[in-house]
């Protein structure tokens, strides 16, 4: 039923706010009495474009033939509903889904990009438009830990290099990765770990990311530090200690991370019962394992 008769002392809108069914029911009664658009956005305190958005949604199109129709608050509301309902994100990209599958299969057999991924299934159409997310958003969700990759499958990501040519240790920081075990590169067991930090900007003094991946499982772990500094690191080491206090060697049975200025003092956490090794001098991580 149409609101004809609708009264118009209802309780104060907010500007911004979307029109209510006792809004919509004043604006078709003072149409009715001839008030003009601006004079009843005064009235229901919103703009005059907001009522005349409203009118032509709650107008039906006129034939040509007979009275011209009016505005009605039913059909307005409608016509409200129904765009509402197609105006929403679009739905999150299953992890599972055909793309995905499709695109660490490059990535892992040919060393394929997200970039090329991207443009490679666009170009050829092997999925449909919806399916393929933009390289940004993959980036996204690998931030985030819901991809079936991790940041080492994806060197570009960990090794991107400045203009400068980097100032590489001439030592390694501690045991060598030639003496773990050899069940840390056979990927059979869980409690193996790799380690290594990111820097956005890539300026001194930034915050960083520093990021720990076990070999066997996927996981990934990511905590924000205050630099890429030895006492970055230390923070970051606290706080993986402190939530999984007595059980951190147990999780934590080896780590490997490479030769950075940052992991200078990392042999130190041996202390915490886990063993640290280094990759190969001047060898990032990423090649090294």
């Amino acid at each position: 039923m149409d609101k004809e008769h609708s009264i118009t002392n209802f309780t104060e809108r907010n500007k911004g706010q979307h029109l209510r069914s006792e809004e919509r029911g004043a604006i078709q009664a003072l149409k009715k009495q001839g008030f003009s658009n601006r004079a009843i956005a005064h009235i229901i305190n919103c703009s005059p474009s907001t009522v005349g958005y409203e009118l032509r949604r709650g107008t039906p199109t006129y034939s040509g033939r007979g009275r011209k129709p009016s505005y009605s608050a039913k059909r307005g509301a409608a016509v409200y509903k129904a765009n509402r309902s197609r105006c929403h994100r679009p739905k999150s990209i299953h992890r599972n889904s055909r793309f995905i599958g499709w695109m660490v299969n490059m990535i892992r057999t040919h060393g394929w990009s997200f970039d090329a991924c991207v443009g490679r299934a666009r170009q050829t159409g092997l999925f449909p438009a919806h399916e393929i997310p933009s390289t940004k958003t993959l980036y996204r969700l690998l931030w985030n830990g819901k991809l079936p990759l991790t940041l080492f499958e994806l060197p570009e990501v960990l090794n991107r290099r400045s203009r400068k040519k980097p100032r590489l240790s001439k030592r390694i920081n501690g045991k060598s990765i030639d003496e773990r075990i050899s069940e840390v590169a056979e990927r059979n067991t869980f409690g193996h770990w790799e380690s290594d930090t990111v820097l956005g900007r890539k300026k001194s003094g930034e915050p960083a990311i520093f990021t720990i991946v076990e070999r066997f499982t996927g996981c990934y772990l990511s905590i924000r530090i205050d630099s890429k500094t030895t006492d970055g690191i230390a923070s970051a080491m606290k706080q993986l200690k402190d939530q999984y206090g007595e059980q951190f060697s147990q999780i934590f049975c080896t780590i490997t991370t490479d030769n950075g200025s940052e992991f200078a003092a990392f042999s130190a956490f041996e202390a915490l019962g886990t063993k640290v090794y280094f990759a190969h001098t001047h060898i990032p991580l990423g090649n090294a394992l």
